[in-house]
């Protein structure tokens, strides 16, 4: 059963949904391998309006509709864990925005692989 509590590190990276790395999403690609890396977990964020570097507004707006929209990919776990995969990240993100920020966790709990059973009050994972 996965656990996570207490002091923690986020790591956010944010880049274009149109970020591609070997013809697929780059955040599909960073979301297996920090599954692969044996990550807490991982979530991408798509958003509705935003810019970057370039100053070009992307937005999802009906009048002005844009094809690369913002996406937060978004993973936490301990400093130790989250520092150990920062150089993947150098190799797949070319453009855009890593930031890393101290957090607290204050309930992470998974199912039991084996058992496909819950914690025991019944609740899965926040």
């Amino acid at each position: 059963m996965t656990r996570l509590t207490g002091r923690a590190l986020r790591l956010t990276v944010h880049i274009g949904e149109d970020d591609i790395w070997h013809h697929k999403p780059l955040y599909t690609e960073i979301v297996h391998r920090a599954h692969a890396a044996g990550l807490a977990g991982a979530s991408v964020f798509k958003g509705i309006e935003g810019f970057g570097a370039t100053s070009r507004i992307h937005t999802a707006r009906l009048l002005s509709l844009s094809e690369d929209l913002p996406v937060a990919v978004v993973l936490v776990d301990t400093e130790e864990r989250i520092r150990e995969f920062l150089p993947q990240l150098d190799e797949l993100v070319t453009e855009g925005l890593v930031t890393l920020d101290d957090c607290e966790v204050i309930r992470y709990v998974g199912r039991d692989k084996e058992s496909g059973k819950t914690d025991a009050k019944g609740k899965n994972s926040l």
